[in-house]
C-alpha cells in the first residue's frame, strides 16, 4: 500500500505505475511484487429455487391455504444485524410460502 505524497489518499497500482484515485498523481512502482489485483465474485444466490426445497428441514406447521400440517422452514436476516431473524415456511403439499410473525 502506498499513499499519495500530495493529497495523502490511497494509491492504486495500474501496470508499473501507482496512481492516486483522488488527485491523479502518478508514480513509478518501486516493487512490482506488491501489486495484487483482486475482484470479488459477486453472483446472486437464491435462497430457494425450484425443487431444491426438498433439502430443507421440515416441521409441523399448519398451511393457511390447504390445511397441510407439514412445512419446510428456513431463517433469514431481513433487517439490521441487531434484530432477530425471520422464520419462513413453505408447505410440503401446495408450495404456499409464509413467514412467522412474533
Amino acid at each position: 500500500m502506498e499513499f499519495c505524497p500530495k493529497c495523502k489518499s490511497l494509491m492504486r497500482y495500474s501496470g508499473k505505475k501507482a496512481i492516486c484515485r483522488k488527485c491523479g498523481y502518478e508514480k513509478e512502482a518501486v516493487n512490482e511484487k506488491i501489486v495484487i489485483k483482486s475482484e470479488l465474485n459477486r453472483e446472486e444466490i437464491p435462497v430457494i429455487e425450484g425443487e431444491r426445497v426438498q433439502t430443507l428441514p421440515t416441521t409441523k406447521a399448519l398451511c393457511p391455504v390447504c390445511g397441510n400440517t407439514e412445512a419446510y422452514w428456513w431463517m433469514r436476516q431481513l433487517r439490521a444485524a441487531d434484530e432477530s431473524e425471520v422464520r419462513f415456511f413453505r408447505c410440503t403439499k401446495c408450495g404456499k410460502t409464509w413467514r412467522e410473525y412474533n
